[in-house]
């Protein structure tokens, strides 16, 4: 290997939670960069398989070798000293001509598409996104080229990323114990922005007009900014537009679960006003039967602030149902439940108060008939009410 082809020769990490799905790709790239890699985690999990050959401990507490440079996830910050996730990301994106997508919504989706075109027209990228590409194979991939990533601003990280080429797809106040508002988010961006060479602003840009594989406006403003983008890179629009128009999408993004009795299901990781408008409003363009949104609240401080909104989005369907609040590693608000949420679906939408996601799977299936509709919405776990559902559902 030369130090072109593997610019972490000689180098030996330690991942301190490299069972998840963020940290065996970075696990994986540092390999495939020519480091020495062993790392630790609290159980075996499905992201552990694409680690054949790395020496793993798990269970019991982290404990680097002598003259190993640690990295420790978020989730396992406190039980070892070392780099955090994102300072690893940002040597990443440092050492390869890279693409860094940020913003409120779709950035795992115009990432893909970025990265799933330029495969396509043989440049050899490499990615690491923050969803399941079916047609790239996963969350992350190794190759010579473009390195694509999906940058965070949640907890400020995106700053760390000094990228050629950055993707806004837009701006809206998303993380409300990050940022105070929404100016002090755009200073944020623009801060960032002003250090990256080429900047792309979506909402600056024109939808497609070309028929895409995957359903609804937000995406085509999507391939807008993948478009723009690619043209940074090189590419034309008229080598793009074929590849991008085949791009089927990304897990978790208006995935169709199932089609069985009659039944549609869908299940997204729309999590926040905006997202589950849009989300919904593609299902309601999708469909003339009635249309059943399952939403589980995600982080009590964005539910306490934005509860009103968020009830207002999922009066779009027909019927709501609301589970109670998963808090992440946010801390309970007193009264903040995923009631608040449901107390604002607007009347005429019929209402459905389900605490556990076992409660709403048995909800939805009480409520549902042939020629509906199910979305299954929220950063959470939603999905398996989307399988409990289908599972179900009658031949």
């Amino acid at each position: 290997m030369s130090r072109v082809t593997a610019p972490l020769l000689g180098r030996r990490f330690y991942f301190v939670g490299i069972g998840g799905a963020g940290l065996s790709a970075y696990a994986n790239f540092a390999r495939a960069w020519g480091a020495e890699v062993r790392g630790w985690d609290k159980q075996e999990t499905i992201f552990m398989e694409t680690l054949s050959g790395v020496e793993l401990d798990v269970g019991g507490e982290p404990a680097a070798p002598p003259g190993f440079e640690v990295v420790v996830s978020s989730a396992h910050l406190g039980r070892a000293e070392g780099r955090s996730r994102a300072e690893f990301l940002a040597e990443l994106v440092a050492l390869r001509r890279s693409i860094v997508v940020g913003g409120a919504h779709g950035k795992t989706t115009t990432a893909a598409m970025i990265a799933y075109v330029l495969r396509e027209l043989g440049q050899d990228p490499a990615w690491i996104i923050g969803g399941v590409v079916p047609q790239l194979g996963g969350n992350a991939g190794v190759g010579e080229g473009w390195l694509v990533v999906e940058g965070d601003e949640s907890d400020r990280s995106i700053a760390l990323l000094h990228p050629e080429i950055a993707v806004i797809t837009n701006i809206e106040l998303d993380h409300h114990a990050t940022f105070a508002s929404v100016a002090e988010l755009e200073t944020f961006f623009d801060e960032w922005a002003a250090g990256v060479p080429n900047v792309i602003r979506a909402w600056e840009l024109e939808p497609v007009t070309f028929e895409l594989a995957v359903p609804g406006e937000h995406n085509r403003m999507n391939a807008a900014a993948a478009h723009g983008a690619l043209e940074l890179v090189g590419i034309s629009r008229a080598d793009a537009e074929p590849p991008l128009a085949l791009f089927a999408g990304v897990g978790r993004r208006f995935e169709l679960v199932a089609e069985r009795g009659g039944v549609r299901v869908f299940d997204d990781y729309a999590h926040n006003p905006t997202e589950i408008e849009v989300t919904l409003r593609t299902a309601r363009n999708r469909t003339e039967g009635r249309l059943t949104a399952v939403y589980q609240p995600h982080v009590y401080e964005r539910t306490r602030q934005l509860f009103q909104e968020l009830g207002n989005a999922l009066g779009i369907a027909d019927a709501a149902i609301v589970t109670d609040v998963i808090g992440g590693r946010d801390v309970p608000r007193a009264g903040v439940t995923g009631k608040l949420v449901l107390d604002s679906v607007p009347p005429g939408v019929r209402r459905g108060w389900a605490p556990t996601l076992d409660d709403a799977a048995r909800l939805t299936l009480a409520w549902t008939r042939p020629g509906d509709v199910v979305v299954t919405l929220g950063v959470g776990e939603p999905w398996k009410i989307a399988h409990a559902v289908a599972a179900g559902l009658p031949e």
